[in-house]
């Protein structure tokens, strides 16, 4: 009997597939429990790769400026000749430029290990910025829970952790970072299969799986004919016509795509895969006009804004020089954000504006405009010109006045100064008057 049952299996397997139906995915995936998906699998899935798309070209726009921070006087200084600042938004200094890298680093933040960078440094000076593929990285931890410390080894190569520019994503050590693949493992594996079910589909023309039933026994030769006929009917959709004989029928073993509902599992992928992105799911369909205004807000802020205070914070540990942190700091330049709408744009600038925070020049500039060279702040109220570089000095042309700090305070002294004269002298008058009256009294 076992020889026969082992044939019996074997004729089975050579014949039978997995089953196509809802339940039967179920089953296969409950069972592969420990399988994995790695990263291109997971970007064959379309809103996995939407969704990353929109993340890394959204923060690979955004600059980033270098400030001198006085906490006297609590202002910021920006450093726009600072090379780091060129290495990070034109030139890094490696084959990928700074937009490409940056959407590398993101992308690797989001769904690998964690994105790498080493600092190529000429004694204090970093001379260029070099992405490193995670698939390189390897990391040689110790095992003291408390005082953690690792080393990482690039091809044989050691390196110390300040070495290298490390963007990790829901870390435990600060060596490496958890993805968002890992963590959301179970639905983007669904995702994947029923990527793979669809283009099977399309390959086999729609055909459904299932066997074939014989009322008598077949030939070898029958046999080998048959498999060769049904093999071209399920390899493509050229030939879709197979000839069954002697009373053979056909069984379905699987359903159809409608029958799985596969479009409905397809939208509800979708709408996980946003939310376990921070996408709005709007955003994605960008030609259909359904995404709002709070859509794009909501992504900006709690998608895009918690990656770039990642990235402000890696900059500011190790690109910063131990006597430079605290003094000077990394900042992302969000006012790109809104580039995009002109009239959103403009009447930002009108706010800032009119309550002081830009100047007309600082407007120009950012709009790539040459400045007119206005060394004034126009305040409130519009008529009033303030020169903080010429001692608070205020001019108001509508009055032909000349006013400010210093002139009000020497104003004010010579008003004293003025009181207290007319204060002596009216005294000298009194005491003259009474001495006048005592000598004619005698």
């Amino acid at each position: 009997m076992w020889p026969f049952k082992a044939k019996t299996i074997e004729r089975a397997e050579e014949w039978a597939e997995p089953a196509d139906t809802r339940e039967g995915q179920l089953l296969s995936a409950a069972l592969s429990g420990s399988e994995s998906i790695s990263k291109d699998e997971a970007l064959n899935i379309p809103a996995v790769s939407a969704c990353v798309r929109i993340i890394t070209d959204t923060v690979s726009m955004i600059p980033f400026r270098l400030y001198k921070v006085d906490e006297k006087t609590q202002s910021l200084d920006e450093v726009p000749d600072d090379p780091r600042v060129r290495l990070l938004n034109i030139d890094p200094g490696d084959t990928l430029d700074a937009v490409q890298m940056k959407k590398k680093v993101v992308e690797d933040y989001l769904i690998d290990r964690g994105g790498y960078v080493y600092i190529e440094k000429t004694g204090n000076r970093v001379k260029s910025l070099r992405y490193v593929d995670p698939a390189y990285i390897g990391i040689e931890k110790n095992a003291d829970p408390i005082f953690k410390d690792y080393m990482i080894s690039v091809n044989g190569e050691r390196y110390k952790p300040y070495e290298f520019l490390k963007l990790l994503r829901n870390t435990v050590d600060g060596a490496e970072g958890r993805s968002v693949i890992e963590e959301a493992r179970a639905p983007l594996m669904v995702g994947y299969r029923t990527t793979q079910f669809q283009d099977r589909l399309l390959k086999t023309g729609g055909s459904k799986k299932g066997f074939l039933k014989s009322p008598k026994h077949l030939t070898a030769e029958a046999i080998k004919v048959l498999k060769e006929a049904w093999h071209r009917m399920f390899s493509d959709n050229t030939e879709n016509v197979v000839v069954l004989n002697d009373g053979m029928e056909f069984q379905e073993s699987s359903e159809s795509s409608t029958e799985m509902q596969i479009n409905e599992s397809v939208n509800t992928l979708s709408k996980q895969v946003c939310e376990i992105f921070g996408v709005p799911e709007a955003l994605l369909a960008r030609d259909s006009g359904l995404a709002t205004k709070e859509d794009r807000t909501n992504f900006i802020q709690y998608c895009i804004q918690p990656i770039l205070g990642a990235i402000e914070c890696a900059l500011n540990r190790d690109l910063l020089l131990e006597s430079e942190k605290g003094k000077y700091k990394f900042v992302a330049d969000i006012s790109e954000f809104t580039k995009a709408d002109l009239l959103e744009r403009y009447q930002a600038y009108e706010i800032a504006s009119r309550n002081g925070f830009l100047q007309i020049d600082e407007v120009r500039f950012k709009e790539n405009e040459k400045p007119l060279g206005l060394d004034f702040v126009k305040l409130g109220l519009q008529d009033v010109l303030y020169y903080p570089n010429k001692g608070g000095l205020t001019f108001m042309p509508n009055m032909n006045q000349i006013g400010g700090i210093d002139l009000a305070r020497e104003d004010r002294k010579k008003a004293e100064e003025e009181k207290e004269f007319q204060r002596k002298l009216a005294e000298a008058q009194l005491k003259e008057q009474t001495q006048q009256q005592e000598g004619g009294s005698q």
